[in-house]
């Protein structure tokens, strides 16, 4: 793996220098776009706009539209709008991590310490797991400031950003029915979940779409027409709810795919 960014964690007095590292990598499979006529690759260019000629990376820079005129900024103006955020993460508080909704976690990273941040590195992270606490704090990575989630995890220090308030879309605008549930439905829903409740293990799961997506493809190479899978959607024989539950619960327990 390559670091991503090189800085420290701020904690209290103490800096521990660290590097970000991603931790996680897609799954799905790299198809490339094509031209329907010739299948010849789909390229995308950087065009100036007034010439409509391509321009290389080396020839752009950035800028922020002022009054119809453009400010350019350069590398540096970036980290002198705020260079301590853009070399530590400073925890700014300890909170729980039940209290932080799951709609706010963006992206996970790995922080490996640097040989001289070893010590307080193994410190902070031991005294999370005695505390069951998690940091709460800043940085910028990208130009982009992020607010971030550092917790233990084994012998890890884990990172997650996580979202503003106000990148939160508001609820008001949605249209959530006002209904009323039977005392019975609500207690054969909660044998259902009782029913199809098990320890969380995530190697259960695999991303079988893909799988069958290649087998597929490489099928076509072979010049084989693959024959479409008819699919049965079962639905249940009573509009009911009540007895939709009871033939749920009456039904074999599924399996995870």
């Amino acid at each position: 793996m390559r670091a991503i960014w090189s800085g420290a964690i701020g904690f209290g007095l103490v800096n521990i220098p660290v590097k970000l590292f991603s931790a996680t990598q897609a799954s799905e499979l790299d198809l490339d776009m094509l031209d329907k006529k010739d299948h010849a690759n789909i390229h995308f260019q950087r065009v100036n706009a007034n010439t409509g000629r391509e321009v290389k990376w080396e020839n752009i820079v950035k800028g922020y539209k002022v009054d119809d005129n453009y400010v350019v900024l350069e590398d540096s103006d970036f980290e002198k709008a705020s260079p301590e955020k853009s070399k530590i993460i400073e925890i700014a508080e300890f909170v729980d991590e039940k209290d932080i909704d799951s709609i706010y976690y963006e992206t996970p990273y790995y922080l490996q310490p640097e040989k001289s941040g070893a010590k307080p590195y193994a410190l902070l992270r031991d005294a999370l797991k005695k505390t069951g606490k998690c940091g709460l704090g800043t940085y910028v990575l990208r130009n982009r400031e992020s607010l971030v989630l550092i917790k233990p995890q084994n012998d890890l220090l884990i990172l997650n950003k996580i979202r503003f308030a106000e990148e939160i879309r508001d609820t008001d605008e949605l249209n959530i029915p006002d209904v009323k549930i039977k005392p019975a439905e609500m207690n054969m829903a909660v044998q259902l979940i009782e029913q199809l409740t098990t320890d969380f293990d995530i190697s259960n799961y695999k991303d079988t779409y893909n799988e069958k997506l290649l087998k597929l493809i490489m099928a076509k190479a072979k010049g084989k027409k693959p024959a479409a899978t008819k699919m049965k959607v079962v639905h249940s024989k009573s509009r009911d709810l009540m007895a939709q539950l009871k033939e749920s619960l009456s039904a074999p327990k599924r399996k995870a795919s």
